[in-house]
């Protein structure tokens, strides 16, 4: 059922706001009874702060179904990939959305109240989020890269599977242009080049920088030979 465009959605999304405000806040509630060496208060806003995680929680599984975790044994590793990619996707969106939009509009806007510490404050939290997003991208490329690894070990395997049965390699060709690096599989592939490494897409392996490394193992440019692919048949 598509909630996309309806009330209920947009429900769903403030019950979510509310409830992720509300742990936050009682946490911070919790920190200051600690302080104040009121103990039992510290607890009773702590174990409130966790019951309001579980009710967001509740509420995110409804926004996201394709998130929900009912039996991960059950799930391929494909499968898998493709809900944690679709958590950074999220993660990315959001902190750039932070960096971007929301921080810059809030920093003119305390500007224009003269709110010095506010404006420090913004300042400080754009830089974050956009330290947040460039891990976050950062991590999704490097599943891409190890989704072209994977696939690189699988095609091992079946190359000594099929020997097993007398079945002789077929033939390979090393014209594609990738490279391979010889510690950790990673392939270069100059179509996609390394972009959060500063190498542009459609750059030939030749015209990386020296000083470039893997960027899975953090091996040395000398550590790639040229990548052989089977010739189709």
């Amino acid at each position: 059922m598509d909630l996309s465009n309806s009330n209920t959605a947009k429900n769903l999304d403030a019950a979510f706001a509310g409830e992720s405000m509300a742990n936050r806040k009682y946490l911070f509630f919790a920190e200051v009874a600690r302080k104040l060496g009121m103990g039992d208060v510290a607890k009773l806003f702590r174990e409130t702060a966790n019951q309001e995680t579980e009710h967001a929680f509740a509420h995110f599984r409804l926004i996201h179904p394709e998130l929900a975790v009912e039996d991960a044994s059950s799930l391929s590793e494909a499968e898998k990939k493709a809900m944690i990619s679709r958590c950074l996707e999220l993660a990315i969106e959001g902190e750039t959305y932070e960096y971007t939009t929301m921080y810059p509009e809030f920093t003119t806007q305390a500007v224009e109240d003269r709110d010095d510490k506010a404006v420090a404050e913004f300042k400080e939290q754009i830089a974050e989020s956009k330290e947040h997003a460039g891990i976050f991208r950062k991590a999704a490329q490097n599943f891409g890269f190890l989704t072209s690894i994977e696939n690189h070990h699988a095609n091992q395997y079946t190359e000594a599977l099929q020997a097993l049965d007398g079945v002789e390699p077929g033939a390979k060709s090393a014209t594609s242009g990738k490279w391979i690096c010889k510690q950790c599989s990673m392939i270069y592939d100059p179509v996609v080049g390394d972009p959060d490494s500063g190498i542009a897409a459609g750059t030939a392996f030749e015209d990386i920088p020296e000083d470039w490394y893997c960027p899975i193992c953090g091996a040395s440019k000398k550590s790639f030979v040229p990548y052989t692919e089977a010739i189709a048949a």
